[in-house]
Parts: C-alpha cells; structure tokens; sequence
C-alpha cells in the first residue's frame, strides 16, 4: 500500500509517499507561497504515484469539522494569500484520492504517538516552535478537536520582568506566541535565533516563556510526555533552562515521578525529528 502525506506549513510544504509502515520512499520540500504556486507543486509530485490515500497536516487555523460549510479550509491567518482558502476542496479536485485533515500540530502529535517517542502513550502533547507556535494533543488515543481545534500559540503569559518587546502576533500582541515565536526572537534581538550565542539573554527570556506554558498544559492536559519541536527547539541548550523552570514554576504541586525524577525524559525533542510532521499525516491517512 502507498500512502501520501502533505505538511502543508506556513513556511515550506513537506509531500512525501511511504508504505503502512511508515517507511519513507520519496519526500520533497519547497517553500509556501501563493496557494497557486504552491499546490502547482504538490500536484506535480504526486502525479502518476498512485496513492491511495493522503494525509493533509495544514498550518492554521483551519476547519477540521467534517459537517462544517467550510470544512478543508484554511481560516483567518495572517499568512498572507492563504485566508479563507479551500485547501481540502483543491486538492481532492486535483487529486482525486480519500483525504484525511487535521493541523499539522496535530499530525505531528499522532506521529510521535504511532512511531515516534509517545509510542505506547495515550496522553501526550507536541509543540512546535518556529515560524508559529502550535500545539497538537492526544488524549485518550485520540486527537482532540471541539469548538475549532487547539490553539495553544495563543495563551496568555506573565511578561519576563526584564523584557520590554511590544510582541509580534498581529491579532494578541504580547500572547506566547507574540513573545517566543521564531520571528518574535528575530524582531527583540535584531538577528535571527541561531545567530545568537548559547549564553545570550534570550534564552532566558524564552524557557521563561515556554516554561510558564507547559505548565498550564500541564495542569489543564496532563500529558504523559510533552515533545518540543520546531526551528527554536533546535537550540537544545533551552531543553534544561525549560525543565529547570517548570519545576520551579511547579513548585512540587504536582507529585508524579514525570516531574521529580524524570523531567528529562517527560519533556524531550521529537524522536523522528523534521519527519514527525510528514509521518503523521501518514498516520492520518491510515484512519481512512
């Protein structure tokens, strides 16, 4: 069986083809850019393949109710040409194959759960940080939609006494993501996250605000394991200064062996790394 999956991210879409196992046969990547260009692309690489279900991980907000009027879209987001676009309805007159949807948070979530570093768990949490901040949750096996679907980018967090940045998020200012986004860095400091050295302020400033979120999620969600993804987790110095403070932050009102004794491994980097999106729409397309 051949299976496609599309990450359609903010910043550039990931298509690839495995089989049921998950083994990646062919990947490719490209920047996003207008929806036209873009899904110009995405036919191209999938023409003649011969698929037989696709797995669609799309960057936010969209609409991920299958009784919904606007079911497949992409819903108001600052990413400029992509507001209120029909991304499902494209592709399924393009296409032409079955086609699961979710967020490409979400996706990643499933595919840390199926193959990745939650396999086993019921419960458990990715974010990614990068471009955007956005979380996808498993709970009880199954990933959770209501209303619209989680929006965890967007909470509200207690400023770093010290930092005095406006915030970047065009609709909240100062929320998390406003305040600990790629872009948010770039803005503050003036040169872009991996420019500056481990030992820089900011590092401080952005566990400060990480940290204050996973414990909301903590105490709302409950994860089993929490995974942080995306291009600033790629700064594996913030792992422990994230760690350090959602202890503190705690303040040993949880008492599970996750937090006392296994913080390391309780909130960890994605194990399939930069594939853990792409192989979650695999697992997407597996629901079918």
């Amino acid at each position: 069986m051949k299976l496609g999956a599309i990450e359609a991210g903010g910043t550039k879409f990931v298509c690839g083809i495995t089989d049921e196992n998950g083994h990646i046969l062919e990947r490719v990547s490209f920047p996003t850019e207008t929806p036209e260009l873009t899904l110009q692309k995405v036919y191209n690489f999938f023409k003649n393949k011969n698929v037989e279900a696709i797995g669609v991980g799309s960057f936010g907000p969209i609409d991920p109710n299958p009784n919904s009027e606007t079911y497949g879209y992409i819903t108001q987001t600052p990413k400029k040409y992509w507001s209120n676009f029909n991304l499902i309805g494209e592709l399924q007159r393009n296409l032409n194959v079955p086609m699961a949807f979710d967020t490409d948070v979400n996706a990643a979530a499933l595919g840390e759960a199926t193959w990745g570093i939650a396999k086993g768990l019921e419960n458990c949490l990715y974010l990614t940080i990068g471009t955007g901040i956005g979380g996808g949750i498993l709970v009880s096996g199954n990933l959770v939609h209501g209303m619209l679907h989680p929006e965890m980018g967007h909470i509200l967090t207690r400023r770093h006494p010290e930092d005095t940045y406006k915030g970047k998020c065009p609709f909240h200012k100062d929320c998390f993501e406003g305040l600990a986004s790629g872009p948010a860095i770039e803005e503050r400091w003036g040169v872009k996250a991996y420019e500056l050295s481990n030992e820089h302020k900011a590092w401080e400033f952005e566990a400060y605000y990480i940290a204050q979120a996973l414990v909301n999620y903590i105490l709302t969600i409950s994860p089993e394991k929490i995974i942080l993804g995306g291009g600033v987790m790629k700064q594996l110095q913030l792992f422990p200064l994230i760690r350090k403070n959602v202890k503190e932050l705690l303040n040993n009102y949880v008492q599970t062996k996750e937090i006392l004794k296994n913080i390391d491994e309780y909130i960890v980097p994605p194990k399939l790394g930069d594939n853990a999106g792409l192989l979650g729409c695999i697992a997407l397309a597996i629901t079918l």
